[in-house]
């Protein structure tokens, strides 16, 4: 429920009607905005009555959230969720577009990983990206270095300074993984792993959450809403394209429309994946530049030094001459897409 408070409502009296509702068992969220503030409730209504609380002063009237997905949409909360780290970088709202790059997977050689942080941190991005476990389609497939992978991100990170983003797979692991990583993934696979969501919720670690291959909007942002309900606000949602009936000339179909759909219905950041989305190398700059004037948070892209060596997706995977010539060109797509400003009234359509 959102409880909408009169615009002459006391501080005490906005705290009171809060702890009231905290009290019933309901997690709230309270959005101060210029004229009046409003409180989020979310929770079993049967233990409230309604009348109870519309009596309570300050209180001007209580109104049902309309759609399932209560903690991610914006009737509970207007503003935009703002994920910001100890290094000064932020996700989401009107911070800087961000950068996430690195290789699909960490693979032995350390000193391969350094090479690709040391160039990734050089074009432009905060964050380093690579995977210690690996979801693959076969069994005979490399999955990963597991812990030993994270140890190699993790000294990379100290090299570099680069937050680090990595994949979690199973609920067990997930406390092991926070310890290395800044970022913890939920793949596509593992969308509507119910049992992942609810571990992950509980930890104190920002989640990027990407779309699973067939998810509808409503299914991504109840699946966020798992993580959300379990405590943790601190969640991105990543679009890397959806299956379709043609996959001949890109691995998926990666949908940008979805991107100022998700910033109408959600507060939560919203990243872009065009490797994992495309599933060639010569389709990513385009649909980098398309991300960015999607009006997207952040850009997650895979490189590699020598992409036909590499253990996992290398067909994707930017060269490290095409990712620093695709970051000088990216940086002037930024530029020219903060100066745009959308009418109004299209915003609002």
């Amino acid at each position: 429920m959102i409880i909408v408070m009169k615009p002459e409502a006391t501080q005490d009296e906005i705290n009171h009607v809060n702890e009231r509702m905290l009290g019933l068992g309901f997690k709230t969220n309270v959005s101060k905005g210029e004229v009046m503030t409003v409180i989020g409730a979310v929770g079993d209504k049967h233990l409230v009555e309604t009348e109870s609380i519309e009596s309570m002063a300050g209180v001007k009237q209580i109104l049902s959230i309309r759609e399932p997905y209560k903690m991610a949409g914006r009737e509970m909360r207007p503003q935009d969720t703002v994920i910001k780290f100890a290094n000064g970088v932020s996700v989401g709202g009107d911070s800087d577009f961000v950068i996430m790059a690195g290789p699909c997977s960490i693979e032995a050689d350390p000193n391969l990983l350094f090479q690709i942080a040391d160039t990734v941190k050089k074009g432009g991005a905060q964050f380093l990206r690579g995977g210690a476990f690996k979801p693959r389609t076969s069994p005979y497939d490399f999955q990963g270095l597991e812990e030993q992978g994270l140890k190699h991100m993790a000294e990379a990170r100290e090299r570099t300074g680069l937050l680090i983003i990595t994949e979690v797979m199973d609920s067990v692991e997930a406390p092991m993984v926070a310890e290395y990583s800044d970022v913890l993934q939920v793949g596509a696979r593992n969308m509507q792993n119910f049992k992942l969501l609810k571990a992950v919720g509980k930890l104190n670690k920002p989640v990027m959450l990407k779309r699973g291959l067939s998810a509808t909007v409503r299914e991504f942002l109840l699946a966020a809403e798992h993580i959300l309900y379990q405590g943790n606000e601190q969640v991105m949602l990543c679009e890397r394209g959806i299956r379709t009936f043609d996959s001949t000339f890109t691995r998926n179909v990666l949908d940008l429309a979805v991107v100022p759909v998700l910033k109408r219905l959600s507060h939560l950041p919203v990243i872009v994946d065009p490797s994992h989305a495309t599933g060639h190398r010569y389709l990513i700059a385009p649909m980098a530049n398309a991300t960015v004037m999607s009006g997207a948070h952040g850009l997650m892209v895979e490189v590699h030094p020598d992409p036909d060596k590499a253990l996992s997706d290398g067909a994707q995977s930017l060269m490290l001459d095409q990712y620093l010539a695709m970051m000088a060109n990216l940086k002037k797509v930024v530029a020219f897409q903060k100066e745009l400003t959308m009418p109004e009234c299209l915003a609002k359509a």
